[in-house]
Parts: structure tokens; sequence; C-alpha cells
């Protein structure tokens, strides 16, 4: 599903990553872990194409996205990824209805058939009866859940989530974490997750340690 061979970047004379080697297959849930500034954030901005890599080379799906010009790439990242941040980055004019349909739209897929698949994905997400509901009118377990329906809604290859549950409290980290359990269970979703969360990593298939910009375990 994704490969990452011999990932190095900088930020002027700052090396954060320093040739990483990641393999991650389908349907696998795998986290990332290790101290503030191991390079983990960096590395997934990498592996979800935000950035770019300074050298190595990035697969996914068989496809060599180095060669990809800027265009190209943002189509791809539309198309076959998924994003879930701490910060749920919710756009507070719209409901939750219509910021799980944005990527769609950018998708161009139809006002009806976006409609449909995101009133599916929060039925199933349990916020039927949020819909029509503003990001400040939910609870901060609604928002991230409105969040994950909107990384779902193109049917994504693969989702990048970045301390997702790090803004939650235990009860709705939980809530979270069982439901990312669930998606792999009945979509075999693919997950690749930064968190410092000891639980979620302990769901997870695979632990990845990261620290000073290499994988060490």
């Amino acid at each position: 599903m994704l490969k990452a061979k011999s990932i190095h970047k900088s930020y002027g004379q700052l090396q954060i990553l320093k040739g990483v080697d990641l393999e991650v297959k389908r349907g696998e849930i795998v986290t990332i872990v290790g101290a503030s500034g191991a390079g983990k954030s960096s590395l997934l901005n990498i592996l979800g194409t935000l950035d770019r890599p300074d050298s190595g080379q990035l697969y996914i799906n068989d496809i060599e996205l180095s060669g990809l010009n800027n265009k190209h790439l943002s189509d791809f990242r539309n198309r076959k990824i998924g994003f879930i941040f701490q910060f749920h980055h919710l756009l507070a004019e719209f409901t939750a209805i219509e910021n799980v349909c944005i990527p769609a739209f950018i998708a161009g897929v139809s006002k009806s058939d976006a409609e449909r698949k995101a009133k599916e994905l929060l039925d199933l997400l349990g916020l039927s009866e949020r819909m029509s509901h503003k990001p400040n009118q939910l609870s901060g377990g609604e928002q991230q859940r409105v969040a994950v329906a909107r990384a779902l809604i193109n049917n994504p290859a693969l989702i990048f989530a970045d301390e997702p549950s790090g803004n939650l409290d235990s009860v709705n980290a939980l809530e979270l974490h069982e439901l990312f359990i669930k998606l792999r269970k009945d979509f075999n979703q693919t997950f690749v997750i930064v968190t410092h969360n000891e639980d979620l990593a302990n769901l997870s298939d695979r632990t990845v340690t990261m620290k000073d910009g290499l994988i060490v375990q």
C-alpha cells in the first residue's frame, strides 16, 4: 500500500529526517511514536504528500509520487488520501454535512451524490441527528467524528492522522480509537497515525518508534 525509501528532509541547516524507510500493508493500522522533535509529523506530512522530501522515494498503490507535478499531486491527494488532525479544522460557517462534502465537491462529485455519501458516513458515525449543526454546536468528540467522515468521503486508499485524539478527553479518545478499529474491520481501511497516546499505540497492529529523524524500532 505504502512504501517510503530513504526519505530525507531538512529545513535550512536543520536535518529533520535522515533516511527513513517505512512500508505499510493494506488494512494495517500503524502508529508512529517518539519524543517531540523526533520527526514524526514531518514524516507524516511527506507520506501524506502535504510536503515533498529533499530526496528519497514514496510509493502509494505502486505509484511513485515524486514525478507528479503539483496539480496531479493535489488531485491524487484529494482522491486517495484522507487526513485527520488534532484540531479538526472544520469550517465554522458550514454545517457538519457541508464540511464532510467539501473534498467530494473538489473531486467533482455531484451535490446529490456527495450529500448521499456524507449522510451515510455521518449516520455510521452516530451523527445522524447532528448533520445540520455547525461546529460550534458540536462537542469535541462530535467535531472529530465529522472530521473522520470528511476524511472518508472519497474512499481514500490511506488515512493519515496526526495526534487525532490529542484534543479529546479520555472517553472521547477511546471512542475515536475504537472507531479506527471498526473502520479497518468493516472497510479494510489503512491508517498511519502519529500519537503520544499509549492506548492508541497499543490498539494498533504495529508501532514504529522514531528518534532523531530515524526509525529506530
